[in-house]
Formats: structure tokens, sequence, C-alpha cells
């Protein structure tokens, strides 16, 4: 008869502590890896997990070690495990937290305390409740005080992270609880061994009434986001019946074969269509500013087109529009039970035009003519274009690569370029947070659940600033990542901001200023990891002014600097130098800069009309 009990190894050569039993009861869940920083804290787990071999990869910094395990849940689609150490840790590791319950990913967060005898003793690393802390960015999170309840709580707090809307939990562990000894006959073990929980599946009217709008739409997509992870084989077989296109969101590409013939980019290309589609079926996507906020260019107005959104969470069902259709489900199981009643008699089988086909696939050739047409180096400073240098450079990278893009101006680039790098998963790092820095960790939780790919880590130099140590951490594990600093000496997003709303009121451009003798390649050497430099400016140079056969010959070092790090099959970096203008079209989107005296602009948001009161001076006449 099967039985609910964990079968426990013992250690050799010491006792069966909390460490140990903590370190089982996440591998019987399925952790296989870890991401952290060590802490004396920690040790009995960490000697667990050593026990068991599961792959601790120890970073420089806390907030990576949070971030890659969120990182390492988006490539895998399971649930990433981290450990950070009490106090000092834990506070570093805050950011990664807040970042995955913005952006929804599954992930266990491991930390420790001072013994319970010591509470409000002023002990080391022991001054703030961690339970408190977390409780606002995590789904649960709870202080284990007694070692017997280990497998009881962490498969509760398992279940939590990974069921339902997906999110966050965090577990602290008293440092004694860890080391206490282990007395089987007390365990408390819960649902450690019980089977996966089954997913919540649409109601069957409401997906009649989905097939009947898909139907009834002449110009319908789908636009799939994360939440649509575990769901490609449904959704591709879906566009392959219907003829609907797939976009993604800008913040995670899902997976869906760049090469399927119904992927049609990203969505931020359907601000381009006239006529709008009529027809938006959101899947696993969240409305918000990563989708055009509520200024219909992405998502035309509700008065101009029809929604159905499907979401495993109630609560980002019409939370910025007025939604037609809205049904909580898991979307494969959703989207099995659409195909299946298509595939059925009940339904007349149906197709989209296909000159609405056509116009919407061929948005994943369009590219920005006015910067096709721009010098690929700029005639004033003598530096790469951004634009030609980014798409040079995607041009280059082995197809289904892993791209994770960060930073400002340089991740709007990368973003607009992208369909260039043939990917086949890319993932805007910053997430809700508009968060710098995270593509460190995220490239790192990619490159650990996919050792096959290579992972690129798209930085700013701005954002590459954040977590540069790292280059250490890609190496000591000797991951394909290559790392691209796409450098142009300045805060870009902030410059052009204040450029594009001060212009010639003010020459001040406060805190918006790098150094351009910052050499981001030396520093890789530094770290052992191979480090080079393509800069047009090169003194060192035979070539002259910018003529053609110097731009040639700068635009192909792109593409042997990619190939060097590509043959050598472990980390690398390219310190991409480019020009600081022009500004991205994303950005002056944003900026919203408006010379009419009407309106506050109100940068990165929508503006605002400006309001006049009666008997008051500069009332408009």
């Amino acid at each position: 008869m099967p039985t609910h009990k964990l079968p426990l190894s013992l250690p050799s050569g010491r006792e069966l502590l909390g460490g140990d039993l903590l370190a089982q009861s996440l591998h019987a869940l399925g952790v296989r890896v870890a991401f952290g920083l060590h802490g004396g804290h920690l040790d009995a787990f960490l000697m667990g997990c050593a026990d068991l071999g599961i792959e601790l990869i120890d970073t420089r910094h806390e907030t990576v070690s949070v971030q890659a395990a969120e990182g390492y849940a988006k490539v895998s689609g399971k649930t990433g495990c981290c450990f950070v150490t009490a106090n000092s840790g834990f506070c570093n590791g805050l950011p990664g937290l807040a970042t995955a319950f913005a952006d929804r990913s599954p992930i266990l967060c491991v930390t420790s305390s001072p013994p319970l005898r010591d509470a409000e003793t002023n002990a080391l690393q022991g001054f703030h409740d961690q339970v408190v802390l977390a409780k606002p960015v995590t789904k649960f999170c709870h202080r284990i005080t007694n070692v017997g309840e280990i497998p009881r709580l962490v498969s509760l707090a398992w279940r939590a992270a990974s069921t339902g809307v997906p999110g966050p939990v965090l577990l602290d562990f008293p440092i004694d609880v860890l080391f206490t000894p282990v007395e089987q006959e007390s365990i408390a073990w819960g649902g450690i061994t019980g089977p996966p929980v089954t997913l919540p599946g649409p109601d069957p009217a409401a997906v009649r009434d989905a097939v009947r709008m898909f139907k009834e739409a002449l110009r319908p997509v789908i636009i799939v986001g994360t939440g649509a992870r575990n769901a490609v084989n449904e959704i591709t077989s879906l566009a392959s019946k219907t003829g609907i296109p797939i976009f993604h969101t800008p913040k995670f590409s899902t997976g869906v074969p760049h090469t399927h013939p119904f992927h049609a980019g990203s969505a931020l290309t359907l601000a381009l269509l006239n006529p709008q589609p009529d027809l938006v079926i959101l899947l696993g996507a969240r409305t918000g500013f990563l989708l055009g906020g509520r200024s219909g260019a992405v998502i035309p107005t509700t008065t101009e087109c029809k929604i159905v959104q499907i979401d495993i969470d109630g609560s980002e069902i019409g939370r910025s529009e007025h939604v037609d259709l809205g049904i909580v489900s898991d979307i494969s199981l959703a989207i099995s039970a659409v195909n299946a009643l298509l595939e059925g008699a009940e339904v007349e089988k149906f197709r989209v035009a296909e000159a609405w086909i056509r116009t919407t696939l061929g948005l994943k050739n369009w590219r920005a003519s006015h910067n096709e047409s721009e010098p690929k180096i700029d005639e004033q400073n003598g530096q790469l274009h951004p634009y030609h240098a980014v798409k040079k450079l995607f041009q280059f990278l082995p197809p289904d690569s892993i791209v994770c893009i960060d930073g400002g101006e340089a991740g709007g680039w990368a973003l607009q370029l992208l369909p260039e790098a043939r990917a086949s998963l890319s993932m805007v790092c910053t997430g809700y947070l508009g968060f710098l820095g995270n593509g460190w960790g995220y490239a790192l939780g990619a490159a650990v659940a996919d050792r096959s790919r290579l992972v690129v880590n798209m930085q700013g130099d701005g954002s590459a600033g954040f977590h540069l140590a790292e280059l250490d951490t890609y190496k000591k594990f000797d991951l394909r990542i290559l790392t691209v600093v796409v450098n142009n000496s300045v805060w870009g997003m902030s410059l052009a901001g204040q450029d594009m709303i001060y212009g010639t009121n003010s020459k001040h451009r406060p805190a918006s200023k790098l150094r351009s003798e910052t050499r981001y390649d030396v520093i890789a050497q530094g770290f052992g990891v191979l480090g080079l430099i393509v800069d047009a400016t090169n003194t060192q140079s035979p070539l002259g002014p910018a003529d053609e056969e110097k731009t040639k010959k700068v635009l192909d070092g792109i593409g042997a600097a990619v190939d060097e790090v590509v043959q050598q099959n472990g980390p690398g970096l390219i310190d991409l130098r480019v020009s600081s203008k022009p500004y991205q079209d994303s950005t002056k989107a944003m900026v919203g800069a408006s010379e009419d005296p009407d309106v506050i602009v109100v940068p990165y948001y929508d503006n605002l009309p400006r309001p006049y009161y009666k008997g008051v001076n500069g009332v408009k006449g």
C-alpha cells in the first residue's frame, strides 16, 4: 500500500538534521538545482543538498540568486529554488522577490535566521523580522519553528508557488531548527509525497462562446504571454486550424517557434495595422504598459474591437479594459477544449481571410524605414548607429538562442530588432517593475535550465553596472552566456527624456552621464571571461572617416566577435560601442514630449490636459 511518508536517506558520518530534511523534501518535489550565496546559517541545508546531488549555483550577489531562480523557472517551466542567508542576504534578495511577485514567477526561497532563543536580543543578523518584510512581495511566507514540521510546510509552500496564480514563496528556518537532529516518528509529512494538483479547466459554455467569437471575427489575433508558457502546442495547433496569427507580449515570447508559419512576432507591431484587429484573444497575457497601456495602439479600444481573455488569474481579466468574454482557466486546458470543439461535427470549420493572414504575418518583416536609411556610422561622433549595430549582432547569433533583454534604450533597440535574432525564446527582463539589472540573473537561470543553447544577456552600459561581477559566476560554471553591453556612455533613456522635455530651455542633464573610458571587455578579461570590443572610433584603425569600407569592416567586426564567443563554447562579453543618438522610438513614445500649451507632459505615462479655473490669472480665453 502506498505510504505518505518520504523515505529518508541517512547522511554518512553524522546525524540527520533539519537541514537534511529540508533538502530531501525539496528533492522529493523535483528540485535538482538551487541558486544562492553562502551563509553559515544555511550550512546544514547546503550539506544536505550536496549529499543528494542538488547542484548549487552560488552567485556573487543575492539579488541575482533570486532572479536566476526566476529565469530558470521561465525557461524550464518548473518552480525555481534559491537560498539567501539571514537578514543581510535576505535584504539583498528582496528585489528579486519583488520582481518575481510582480511578474507571477514560481520560485521558492529558503532563508535562515538566528536561534529562536535569541529573538529580540540584537543577535547577529537578527534585527529584521523576515516574514513580516517578505509578506507584501510573496504569495506565502512562514517561519518554521519545529524541525518535524519541515516536510508539511515545504509541501504547502511549494504548492502555493506553483499552483493557481504562480508566484514567489519564502520559508525562514532559524539556524537551530536546521541544526536540530530529526526524530523520524515526530515528522508531519503533509502532502510531500502527494501527486501534483490538477489544473482548473474552462466552462464548456464559455468555450462555445469563444469559438463563436473566433468564427465571427474578420480580423482576429492571438496574443500570448507568460501564462501560456506550457500551452505552445495547443496554441500553434489552433492557429494552424484557423489561420489566426500568434503575437507575443514583449515580456515573454513563450517559446512559440519563430519558424512556425503563424508566428507573427511582437504584439507591439500591432500598432502599425490599419485597420486594426476586430478581435484580440489574450492567452496568459496581462494588459498594461507592456501592451501599450490604455492607449488603444496595441489592443484597440473596446468600441472598435472585442476582447477574449483567458487567464489563470481572474483578477487580471478586465483589469485595464472591458472584456467581452473572460475565462478563468489553465491556458493549455482551455485551448485544448477549443481545439476539440473545432475538430468535432458541432462547429462548422472556418478560416481567417488570407488577406488578413498575409498582412499580419508580414509585420514580422517590418523594419523602421527611418532607421534603415540613417547612416550606419554617426557622422558627428564616429560611433556606430545603435540600430545597425544591434541588427548586425542579432543576425550573427546562432538560430534558436535565448535572448534576455535588459536596459532602457539598449533594450528598446533589441526588442525592435528581435526578429533578426530568430530566437527560440525571448524575455524583457525589466518586467512590470521596470527593474534594470534583472538580465544578469535571468540569463544565469536560463543557461542552467537549458545548457544546449546560447543565452544572450543584452545590457545597456547602465544596467550592466548592476551585477557585472556575475561574469565570475558565468565563468565558474562555464555557461554559454554571451553578454553584450550596448555602450553609449550615458543612461540612454534618462538623457533622452531630459533632452526631449527640457530641450534648449536648460543645459542641465542631471544624473544621466557615464564614463566612456570604462572598458567592459577588460573587466571581463579580469574575470577570466573572453572580452572583446567593437569601436568604430578606434584610433588604431588604419581607416579614416566613415566611408563604405570602414563601415563594412566595423560591422563585420561585430560578426567576428560573436563567432569568437560562440566557438569557444563558454561565456564571453562584447563591449559594443554605439552612438547615444538617435533616440529609440519607444522612448520617444513613452516620454510623450509636447509643446501644446494645453497639455501637462507626464514623462513615461499618459499626458494630462491642463486645468483652467474661473477667476484665476491665465484663464483660457
